[in-house]
C-alpha cells in the first residue's frame, strides 16, 4: 500500500479481533516509526505491550476505576475488545542533554505524537486496525503504579491494535479543501 493510499484510508477501527501482531512484527513495525522526526533523537517515548493475563490485570485496574460515564464505558469497551493494547508512555528527556542543545518538553511531545502517528499507518499498511484511545483512564494514578510508570511519565492511551472484523477494504476519503489554512509570508 502506497503512503497516499494509506492517509486516505485509514480509519479508527473502534471493533477489532485476532490477530493482532506478535512482538516481533510489533517490534519491526515500531522500528520504522521510530524514524519519525525527532529532533536530537532522544525517543521521548517507550511502549508497553499489554496481552493476555495482563490485559487482564489492566482491566481490573480500569474495573476498579469505575467506568461512571458513556465515553469511560465505551473507552473501556473498546480497551477490553482489543487483541493488543499498546500503552503509549510519554518519557521527557531533560531539556538540557539533547545531543544538539536543549530539546524543550513541547517538541519531544510532538515528536512522540509523529511516532505513534506513524505507527498507526504502518500497522494500518499491514492489514491491522488501531484507535488511539485516551481519557480519564491516562489520569489513574492506579494504572499508572500497575504500569510502573516513573513520576515524570505521562500516560498518553493506548493503541488498541487487531484486525478489524470482515473482508471489506476500507473507503478511500476524498481531500477537504484546507487551502484557507494556509497562507504566504510576504515582507
Amino acid at each position: 500500500m502506497d503512503v497516499m493510499t494509506a492517509v486516505l484510508s485509514r480509519r479508527s477501527e473502534h471493533h477489532l479481533v485476532e490477530p493482532a501482531p506478535n512482538d516481533q512484527e510489533f517490534a519491526y513495525l515500531l522500528r520504522a516509526a521510530a524514524t519519525a522526526p525527532d529532533h536530537g533523537g532522544l525517543r521521548p517515548w517507550r511502549l508497553i505491550l499489554v496481552r493476555d493475563e495482563g490485559r487482564a490485570a489492566l482491566e481490573r485496574c480500569f474495573a476498579d476505576e469505575g467506568a461512571g460515564s458513556a465515553s469511560r464505558r465505551r473507552q473501556l469497551a473498546e480497551i477490553q475488545g482489543a487483541p493488543l493494547l499498546a500503552t503509549l508512555v510519554f518519557s521527557p528527556v531533560p531539556p538540557d542533554t539533547g545531543q544538539d542543545g536543549p530539546v524543550p518538553e513541547w517538541e519531544q511531545l510532538a515528536a512522540t505524537s509523529a511516532m505513534a502517528g506513524s505507527l498507526i499507518l504502518l500497522l494500518h499498511a499491514r492489514g491491522f486496525g488501531s484507535v488511539w484511545r485516551t481519557g480519564g483512564f491516562t489520569e489513574s494514578q492506579r494504572i499508572r503504579r500497575a504500569l510502573g510508570l516513573r513520576r515524570e511519565e505521562r500516560l498518553l492511551g493506548w493503541l488498541c491494535i487487531g484486525t478489524p472484523p470482515g473482508s471489506t477494504s476500507p473507503r478511500r476519503r476524498v481531500p477537504e479543501d484546507v487551502t484557507d489554512r494556509i497562507s504566504v509570508f510576504t515582507p
